[in-house]
């Protein structure tokens, strides 16, 4: 593989869920309030727009946690396009309850509500006789039927996870399967619809973002979660037992967030038996993603190189132990599916001497992390002094990390002192800008930061607290917080650092 050709152009980017936009359906979609964030970040000179996960979410409302490792979340179709379409009535998407705090995602009251109105839709709707329809479906043959049959037989049984379902669908024997096929056929056409109009409004999307000189990075999850039509459907790829229960689960050690390790519970891959079939599914997956975005990110890369294996009965991730993962093998095979799309390889937590080997062979961008610098030691690695190399994606934090006002706010006067001297700042109420301006300086050819520290949110707005389940994936912007910032000096920054785009 060339690995001259996988650097990205000098930018710079800023971090905003499709979620946490604003407008009146209680969360991010992919309407107005998209084109007009779109707008605003070309205004203020940026290159990169990226995103978290855009699948759609399970129990914990992370997207990290997917039904599909393929699929859309429906909550994210803007309802005003549908009205528009004919589709449905203004009065009967405001009657409905989507939460009424425009800085919170009400995750229980979409889930109760949104599906209600998407039916309505569905139900006037002609596409299944367009040609658009029938080519979307032919594109998407490896997983859409299969996606959507899950989550026709999902209601079907209480949304329960697919272990709890009766055992002979469960199982998937071929009379189950054509049993509910049959009797879930209306369903499964709902839940086709929902895909297809989630990507007709992202395509849509996309290239109005592309044409502005902006690109999406993408962010996928290494693994999938048990809940989801992948595992259900693709058992033979997942460490299992005969009852379809997780054997081995993924993880990390203890780190720096958690003393006990992070114990995800997603069930590990297979890695002989995807080899075997010549990463089939990773071809399928990665090329409906290149499709999706024109950079994609891939968290936790360090597991296709060497990951920890936790025992599913094990409460911590503690007692773990590394094995080795497919490595090049695997990339190879992304590299023949992604076409024209760029990584960038998520290599944070334990860089063993093979993972930056692989990294460096394939000159996939890593990622430096300035928060984790701020203990101020001069040999830190995430100072932005310490950045030996160009082609790196640099951020504050990212949507795992505390803002940057929470961070500094629970800094140590001593701790302080140091941050105030290595960014040059006098003031606490100066610092702030002189992080971001220091990250914009820096020599990595992408500097990111994320959209509350452009508003200098505290930790009130924090995107995700890893390893806590309830108050995570929530915060949402308003329009009048976005107005406010001053788009006009962000361009200077991106100017005065070389990060303009050139159109």
């Amino acid at each position: 593989m060339d690995a001259s050709r996988h650097g990205l152009e000098r930018g710079a980017g800023i971090l905003m869920p499709i979620s946490a936009l604003p407008g009146p359906y209680g969360i991010g979609t992919l309407g107005k309030s998209a084109y007009d964030f779109a707008d605003f970040a070309a205004e203020s000179g940026f290159r990169y727009w990226q995103v978290l996960p855009v699948g759609p979410t399970s129990f914990g409302d992370s997207p990290y946690q997917s039904f599909s490792a393929f699929a859309g979340n429906p909550y994210y179709i803007d309802l005003d396009y549908l009205i528009e379409e004919g589709l449905l009535k203004k009065e009967e998407a405001d009657e409905k309850e989507f939460g009424a705090d425009g800085e919170d995602i009400d995750y229980a009251s979409i889930f109760h509500h949104r599906f209600e109105v998407l039916k309505l839709a569905y139900g006037r709707s002609s596409h299944k006789a367009t040609k658009e329809y029938k080519a979307y479906v032919k594109e998407s043959e490896f997983w859409l039927e299969d996606y959507s049959f899950y989550m026709a037989v999902k209601f079907h049984f209480g949304n329960h996870a697919w272990q709890e379902w009766d055992e002979d669908i469960r199982l998937r024997t071929p009379e189950s399967v054509e049993h509910y096929k049959g009797l879930l056929a209306q369903e499964i056409d709902f839940w086709k619809f929902c895909q297809f109009k989630f990507r007709e409004q992202w395509n849509r999307l996309k290239t109005y973002v592309n044409g502005l000189g902006l690109k999406f990075i993408g962010d996928i999850p290494l693994y999938v979660s048990m809940d989801s039509a992948d595992v259900w459907v693709h058992r033979e790829l997942f460490e299992l037992d005969e009852d379809c229960e997780p054997i081995h689960i993924a993880g990390v050690p203890p780190d720096a967030f958690s003393d006990d390790g992070q114990r995800w519970g997603n069930p590990l891959y297979r890695w002989d038996v995807m080899e075997k079939q010549d990463f089939l599914w990773w071809r399928e997956r990665m090329k409906a993603n290149a499709s999706l975005y024109d950079i994609i990110r891939i968290d936790h890369f360090i597991g296709i190189v060497n990951y920890w294996s936790i025992a599913a009965d094990c409460p911590t991730a503690i007692d773990g132990e590394w094995k080795k993962g497919p490595g090049e093998k695997l990339m190879k095979a992304v590299a023949e599916s992604i076409g024209n799309a760029g990584i960038i390889a998520e290599d944070l937590g334990v860089l063993t001497k093979p993972v930056k080997d692989l990294i460096a062979k394939l000159g996939y961008p890593g990622m430096k992390i300035i928060e984790f610098g701020l203990d101020c030691k001069p040999d830190n690695d995430y100072l932005p002094h310490n950045y030996a190399s160009s082609n790196i994606v640099a951020y504050i934090g990212t949507h795992d990390n505390e803002t940057l006002a929470g961070f500094l706010k629970n800094c140590s006067g001593e701790q302080l002192e140091k941050i105030l001297d290595y960014f040059g700042a006098s003031t606490l109420k100066e610092l702030p800008d002189k992080i971001i301006r220091s990250l914009f300086a820096c020599v990595a050819d992408v500097a990111i930061v994320q959209t509350q520290d452009l508003l200098g949110l505290d930790n009130a707005a924090r995107t995700n607290l890893p390893s806590t389940v309830g108050l995570n994936w929530r915060w949402r912007a308003t329009k009048e917080q976005l107005a406010g910032i001053d788009t006009e000096y962000y361009r200077k920054l991106c100017w005065m650092y070389n990060r303009l785009p050139v159109l």
